[in-house]
């Protein structure tokens, strides 16, 4: 079985290369690739903690547009914005994600809850990598260093 490219670059969310994103532990863009794209990181535990950090900055701090974030805190919500139509099967992966945290996909989420976020990290994974490859600790430790 081949390294999924995510598991590869240890950017397990698949997060888009911004040079702007001064993401602690990104190293610039994937490598080997025709047409290159996401971001690399140095350990997993990064790329995990820059997924985590992109899912609190999308509800923000008080889960208010312009307070921080966008406003975001439901599984749909989350999920579309992360993974648009045009590129994904929006609307299985939202399912998919919404049955394995137990909720519908229209709840509110708080992923500032850790066990919360660190069930939607999984799940993220899991989609974008077609498995979740991480012993525990490195899940635990990503997010972690997200929340800290």
């Amino acid at each position: 079985m081949s390294t999924p490219r995510g598991v590869r670059n240890n950017n397990p969310g698949n997060i888009d290369f911004n040079p702007r994103n001064n993401w602690q532990g990104q190293l610039g863009l994937e490598l080997g690739v025709p047409r290159p794209r996401f971001a690399r990181f140095d350990t997993p535990e990064n790329g995990i903690r820059a997924l985590a950090k992109l899912l609190l900055n999308y509800r923000g701090k008080d889960g208010m547009p312009g307070v921080g974030g966008h406003g975001i805190d439901t599984v749909r919500e989350t999920i579309s914005r992360w993974a648009p139509g045009h590129e994904n099967d929006t609307a299985a992966y939202i399912a998919a994600v919404a049955r394995a945290l137990g909720v519908e996909p229209e709840s509110v989420i708080d992923v500032r809850r850790p066990q919360v976020l660190r069930a939607l990290v999984v799940e993220i994974i899991k989609h974008e990598n077609g498995r979740q490859p991480y012993a525990d600790a490195v899940i635990d430790e990503g997010v972690r260093r997200a929340l800290a």
